[in-house]
């Protein structure tokens, strides 16, 4: 069976505005852009408003009357600049990207929420210097902190790989964690570590999490994951279906193979928000690059 590829762009990395990084710390600019511009509310559960299938975006005048620390810039929309803040007292009808996710939601909404949500989670445990406890200050529109002697710190974010293993031919291994219920299937992932190769961390995290030892290692894509800050990399891999499954590390409570038209089954029924007693296999929802990794696999001859 030849390397599949991906059939197309994971949903959280389709955004749609553009970032402007230029401006980021160019005080004049986002000075005058601020008394048109719009802003992003976001509760600290990562809720937002959402009304009339659109975010709802305030003035940003209505927070303060210059750009405000509290908030972090996003980046310009035909012309208008995009800021986003944390808003604990939020009210009205809210959501969350992980529920919007499942309506369909539009390139814009996906970059501003996955980009807001990775910032503002970030600034929440980014208020001391991780190498001395000094304070740091919001700097660059919200993409740095600094401290007072001039450190700066940008965000964090936590590269983690992603991998769909199959047997060269008809079978894909899918997995459940100990949490999940019995139907509910995914592929295998985990953080890098430290002095590590993406490609190594592959091999150790799929010999850890079900003993299986994979070759032919391919990069597919990738996708931010804010929750809380994760980069996912996608990858495949081949490994024989005949070796031992080890679940040695404790993540994983059950791992299957699984025929192509088993997935295809399970892929036409819709995803785990289905909640489908009566379905032996569901797979996860638009939102994570799983579901385009599985895809694209199920849709290979």
């Amino acid at each position: 069976m030849p390397a599949f590829q991906l059939n197309g762009v994971p949903l959280l990395s389709r955004s749609a505005v553009h970032r402007a990084e230029e401006i980021r710390s160019d005080a004049g600019a986002l000075r005058e852009g601020w008394s048109e511009a719009k802003l992003l509310r976001i509760n600290r559960r990562g809720e937002v408003r959402f009304d009339a299938g659109a975010l709802v975006l305030d003035a940003a005048l209505e927070l303060s009357a210059q750009p405000s620390p509290a908030a972090v810039f996003l980046g310009i929309e035909d012309g208008t600049h995009l800021w986003a803040v944390r808003d604990p007292e939020l009210e009205g009808t809210l959501t969350d990207l992980r529920a919007l996710a499942g309506t369909g939601i539009d390139d814009r909404t996906a970059g501003l929420l996955s980009t807001a949500i990775a910032l503002l989670n970030w600034h929440d445990r980014a208020g001391f210097n991780g190498a001395d406890g000094a304070v740091t200050a919001v700097s660059k529109a919200g993409w740095s902190r600094v401290t007072e002697s001039g450190y700066e710190e940008f965000p964090r974010i936590d590269p983690a790989v992603i991998c769909l293993i199959h047997d060269g031919g008809d079978r894909v291994l899918l997995a459940r964690q100990h949490s999940w219920p019995t139907s509910r299937f995914s592929l295998l992932a985990g953080f890098v570590e430290a002095g590590e190769s993406l490609e190594r961390c592959v091999e150790r995290e799929m010999r850890e999490e079900v003993g299986l030892d994979v070759r032919e290692i391919s990069y597919l894509g990738s996708q931010p994951w804010p929750f809380p800050r994760s980069l996912m990399l996608g990858f495949s891999a081949v490994a024989d279906p005949d070796q031992p499954l080890a679940f040695s590390d404790g993540e994983i409570a059950e791992a299957n193979w699984f025929t192509r038209a088993q997935v295809r089954a399970a892929l036409s029924v819709g995803d785990w928000s289905m909640r489908s007693e009566e379905s032996r296999l569901l797979l996860p929802g638009s939102i994570s690059i799983a579901r385009t990794i599985v895809e694209s696999w199920a849709a290979t001859d």
